[in-house]
């Protein structure tokens, strides 16, 4: 390794099923890295990302990882968006003593000494969710996923929460990742036939998109009975057309429209760089954060030494865009903001509620109970 640069290796999906997103992951990242080495890097040594992009391929995703690991010289990783790239990537990180920052909601229930967990666990964003809906559209659940981990336990989790506190869950679908219009279009035909008050969507990239043009196509209200989400947030909609996504819902703990002189310099900077008319999320929002809180680990343990790096970034308080995050050392997960927002004709978000503070990581639901009404709106 060079002694005049920092190496990290950046691997992210900006072609494929999830381009949309991943490349959000990316910009953030790219943006952060950018502004360290304009104010001089740190220790005086710039930051010098190894891009990768596995193009949405788990295969690749883990060839990927082991070159950065084995090959490029590189002990820390950013990268990884869906919880299968995340599994896919996690032996080979394990194994060569690597450190994996990971900037996804996800669905918890997982454990590495070499992943630090940056994105949002199911209390800080589904238990919100579930209280929202029942509380303002009602008790009948829709739940529409793609077939693998992060929207099977989030709707196990979700049911739970749901029939919990006396709401019904009244139908489940799951759908290839790849699903085409035929497929989708069976999904809005369970929607007209059972008329739920709610559907919650955990399908992800490209189905996502044609399913909200779809339902809006088919003419459903979405007033009064809007598709909720844990992850379509700014960016997609716009893909999509935000005269076709308004009334839907987003529960997530990062939005363009929070308030806070953080996230002011954050959209700013954001738009300077990749364009006017770009928009930040909660996909963008974490990769930033994440490299600064990895700047700062690096700038008091003076080496790229995984468990050097790994023990100063949970030491870590910082403003971020969202508010001010800090990690729980224990499950090496952060207490982040969770919110919910109500999508508008401009493409972001009305805040319709938010926490009161930062919320504390469970993701083992060791502590958290299904039961808690703790939604004030």
């Amino acid at each position: 390794m060079s002694n005049s640069e920092w190496r990290v290796g950046v691997l992210f999906s900006r072609s494929g099923v999830t381009t949309v997103t991943e490349t959000e992951h990316f910009l953030g990242t790219a943006l952060a890295v950018e502004e360290l080495n304009a104010a001089g890097g740190v220790l005086g040594r710039p930051i010098q990302p190894i891009v990768y992009d596995p193009g949405g391929d788990s295969g690749s995703y883990r060839k990927l990882a082991r070159r950065l690991l084995a090959e490029d010289d590189v002990n820390i990783i950013f990268g990884c968006s869906t919880s299968a790239s995340r599994k896919a990537v996690l032996p080979i990180v394990e194994r060569h003593n690597g450190l994996l920052f990971y900037p996804s909601m996800y669905e918890g229930f997982e454990y590495s000494e070499n992943v630090v967990y940056t994105g949002a666990t199911l209390n800080q964003n589904t238990f919100a969710l579930a209280e929202f809906l029942l509380r303002n559209y009602g008790q009948r659940i829709y739940f529409v996923g793609v077939d693998y981990i992060y929207p099977r336990e989030s709707n196990r989790v979700m049911r739970d929460i749901v029939e919990s506190k006396g709401g019904q869950v009244v139908g489940e679908r799951y759908i290839p990742l790849h699903a085409d219009s035929d497929v989708l279009q069976q999904v809005l035909s369970d929607i007209t036939r059972l008329k739920p008050d709610a559907i919650f969507s955990t399908v992800v990239g490209r189905p996502a998109q044609e399913f909200y043009r779809m339902y809006a196509d088919a003419g459903f209200d979405r007033r009064h009975m809007p598709i909720a989400s844990l992850t379509m947030a700014e960016t997609e909609i716009r893909e999509i057309g935000a005269n076709l996504c308004t009334g839907h819902i987003l529960s997530a703990t990062y939005f363009q429209t929070v308030e806070g002189e953080a996230n002011s310099r954050f959209v700013e900077a954001y738009k300077s760089r990749f364009g006017s008319d770009v928009t930040t999320s909660v996909w963008s929002q974490p990769a930033y954060t994440q490299v600064h809180l990895f700047a700062r680990a690096l700038e008091r343990a003076g080496s790229l030494e995984t468990h050097r790096i790994s023990e100063e970034v949970l030491m870590e308080d910082f403003m971020a865009p969202e508010g001010r995050v800090s990690f729980d050392s224990d499950t090496r997960h952060l207490w982040l903001h969770p919110r919910i927002g109500i999508a508008r004709e401009d493409g972001l978000f009305d805040i319709a509620w938010q926490a009161p503070g930062p919320i504390r990581p469970d993701p083992y639901l060791t502590a958290s109970r299904f039961e808690d009404a703790w939604l004030e709106v």
